[in-house]
């Protein structure tokens, strides 16, 4: 019987090592930022008394991490080797465990501001391999029902120890291997000093409510939007970018090219660098959503470029490929017009992050990212709009995709309680490459009433609106509308984001006491 009990418990604390290092590798091959095992343990961290906290680190200095992270693991598999023991006589009771460890880790990588998708799926990958593990390991000892195993179901059982061993360490090495190619990309990135600027928020662009969104994004707070199951990981000196088609002559760049373009002459380059403010939206982004941010890019001007390799007449689309095999077609008049496209290297005084397109990415003011923002760009190809074929047109998407004016309410937030009387509003509007001209709110059905605007450098980034208003008791309705500076006002027609953006105003119920 105790011989049973060992081969449960092997079986139970191996189920638990099968999923930490299936959930692991997953977070290093999808490139995800957190993975379930550190979340939790961040969550301890936080949710721990100061007093206790510092008592604590006092005792292990700069070992807390580690011990954290060994700690949380080891009471894991002290779970699992618990549930191993039961599964004899309490068969459902390990499922149900897995379950709950598996919810503790996804709410601890939600809860994490800078969680991807990937963090999560790897918590789901973790889940199934508990499962699918621990039924594969303890079949043999569970069906056998005499108090000692017989010799069959020992070697059965061994077998498939050998087996799931061999699996998982697969399973490490090429997660590991995942690791160390985006370990290697960050620390090139990290030894990169580009002749960037941060950007100065002009004057002015705050309107002084809070709970309006920052109207500079940070790095870890800009949207994510691509499709991408596995981020490209791309080191300064493999990345080429490939200008070729309707073109006079091809040009094969290399990313100190694009850094001796922007050095000043004095420093040995043709001082072409180009830094601006700009908006970026997403298609998919619906009325009141965040799929929106506002950063500070550095790189090169698409222009200068592609009048070095000299466009053919006939042409009118860029067919932008990346380095993963997504595919957009852009204007070719978005590239060498007037606007600020450029080969982005900077995002807010530092190197694109990895999620972001590092080396190099599009950024195209005034064109939702589907037809422009092309990451871990690697082709451009000069053609016609006949001869397209990109990853969302063939999808049903528009060919061509201006953004459209928008504004949303951010205070109050959808069902929020406040106080009665005198209430402070606010919120962002956007339209890029034209620019916001006036602000207007609705409460309850009445007459319209022009927001304040904050300031703005150009008309390529979005401005923030400000506004207040007088509440009795009750629930009330709160409406929002933007009017361009070509003169266009957002229409009240709903429509969804397919094929070329939401439109609508932002709507709000919230409750006054």
């Amino acid at each position: 019987m105790k011989s049973t009990r060992r081969s449960l418990a092997l079986a139970g604390i191996l189920t638990g090592i099968a999923g930490l290092v299936t959930s692991q590798a997953t977070v290093w091959i999808v490139q995800a930022r957190n993975g379930p095992v550190e979340a939790v343990a961040a969550l301890v961290r936080d949710y721990t008394p100061d007093d206790l906290a510092h008592w604590l680190i006092e005792r292990v200095g700069h070992a807390d991490k580690p011990l954290l992270l060994s700690g949380t693991a080891a009471i894991l598999l002290a779970l699992c080797a618990w549930a191993g023991v039961e599964a004899r006589t309490r068969p459902l009771l390990p499922d149900l465990l897995y379950f709950v460890l598996a919810a503790l880790g996804l709410g601890a990588v939600l809860r994490l501001d800078d969680s991807t998708v990937g963090s999560s799926f790897a918590v789901m990958v973790g889940l199934v391999t508990w499962i699918v593990v621990h039924r594969v390991l303890t079949a043999p000892l569970v069906a056998d029902g005499e108090p000692s195993l017989s010799d069959e179901a020992r070697r059965t059982f061994l077998r498939r120890v050998g087996g799931t061993a061999a699996a998982v360490a697969a399973a490490g090495v090429v997660g590991g291997f995942s690791s160390r190619s985006r370990r290697r990309v960050e620390q090139a990135r990290d030894l990169l000093r580009l002749p960037v600027h941060r950007g100065a928020v002009p004057a002015g662009a705050g309107v002084g409510v809070s709970g309006v969104a920052s109207w500079r994004t940070s790095n870890d707070r800009f949207y994510l939007i691509d499709t991408a199951f596995s981020k490209p990981t791309i080191t300064p000196s493999e990345w080429r970018l490939r200008i070729h088609g309707m073109v006079e002559r091809e040009l094969n760049l290399t990313y100190n090219d694009l850094v001796d373009r922007m050095l000043p002459p004095d420093r040995g380059g043709r001082g072409k660098l180009l830094e601006d403010w700009i908006t970026l939206c997403c298609v998919s982004n619906e009325v009141g959503g965040d799929l929106i941010g506002n950063a500070f890019w550095s790189g090169v001007k698409i222009s200068d470029v592609l009048a070095e390799a000299g466009v053919k007449p006939g042409a009118n689309a860029v067919l932008q490929t990346s380095d993963d095999g997504w595919t957009c077609g852009t204007p070719l008049e978005a590239l060498t017009g007037d606007r600020n496209a450029m080969l982005a290297l900077a995002m807010n005084g530092k190197p694109l992050p990895i999620e972001h397109g590092f080396p190099v990415r599009m950024v195209v003011p005034g064109l939702y990212g589907f037809v422009s923002a092309t990451k871990w760009l690697v082709d451009l190809e000069v053609t016609t709009f006949d001869e397209v074929d990109a990853y969302w047109t063939q999808r049903g998407w528009a060919e061509k995709g201006p953004v459209l004016a928008q504004s949303r309410i951010d205070v109050p937030r959808e069902g929020a309680k406040t106080a009665t009387g005198r209430v402070s509003i606010g919120g962002s509007a956007w339209a890029q490459h034209l620019g916001i001209r006036e602000v207007e709110y609705q409460l309850d059905g009445g007459a319209w009433q022009r927001a304040r605007l904050g300031a703005a450098p150009d008309t390529d980034t979005w401005v923030q609106w400000a506004g207040d208003i007088d509440v009795d008791e009750g629930r009330h309705t709160l409406v929002v509308r933007a009017t361009d500076k070509s003169g266009y006002t957002q229409t009240s027609v709903r429509t969804d984001v397919i094929p070329s953006g939401a439109t609508g105003w932002h709507t709000i119920e919230f409750e006054s006491r």
